[in-house]
């Protein structure tokens, strides 16, 4: 906690996983558009929340509860290999293994997609190169505890919930009030290759 980085890289993250229809904001614009409500599109984005972060959580804890096991180095290594490995398999069969959820679905549904879709895109993997040194790196003076680099894990998905949050409220209610869905059959970005090539970069550079 000793420089504020990390904690910028957990913010980009969140960013990035935004930015991606995948993760929520298409979801939330197609409920408010089916029952014609704005208020719809608001309360949607708390089970969007609560699933990934429940799914990240479980990743996060696990990954700190590994650090005190394992040395920091190889299980860097072995994330690495698991993130290559993850973006080998999205590559390769991703698009067969969707989600399906309707586009109607109600809000405990639209929480168990968000737990899933964000379990199925290892969301929560793109974070252990930043949770692992942040909770298990040695401070001058202070030793961590385990309860104490827990508490820095959830503090970690926090930071990086309230960014996701931030940008899809801002994309949603933009799409919602401007565009609709309609402006996606003119022009849409593949996130699914941004993805691949995201794990790919982040595996290579915890293996380096």
């Amino acid at each position: 906690m000793t420089s504020i980085s990390p904690w910028l890289v957990l913010a980009g993250l969140g960013v990035f996983h935004g930015l991606n229809p995948a993760m929520g904001w298409l979801f939330a614009v197609a409920l408010g558009l089916h029952r014609g409500s704005r208020m719809v599109v608001l309360r949607s984005l708390v089970p969007i929340a609560l699933g990934h972060a429940a799914s990240i959580a479980v990743i996060a804890v696990v990954a700190v509860l590994l650090g005190f096991i394992f040395d920091q180095r190889p299980l860097e290594i072995a994330a690495g290999i698991l993130l290559l490995a993850w973006a080998a398999y999205q590559a390769a069969y991703g698009h067969r293994h969707r989600v399906r959820v309707g586009m109607t679905t109600g809000m405990v549904g639209l929480g168990f997609w968000s737990f899933l879709m964000a379990s199925a895109h290892g969301a929560g993997l793109m974070l252990v190169p930043v949770v692992i040194p942040l909770c298990l790196a040695s401070m001058p003076g202070q030793d961590l505890t385990a309860a104490g680099s827990l508490l820095i894990a959830l503090a970690a998905v926090g930071t990086h919930m309230a960014a996701m949050l931030a940008v899809i409220l801002v994309i949603a209610l933009t799409v919602y009030d401007w565009f609709g869905l309609e402006f996606l059959r003119r022009g849409w970005i593949n996130f699914d290759l941004i993805w691949i090539a995201a794990l790919t970069a982040t595996g290579l550079i915890l293996i380096a």
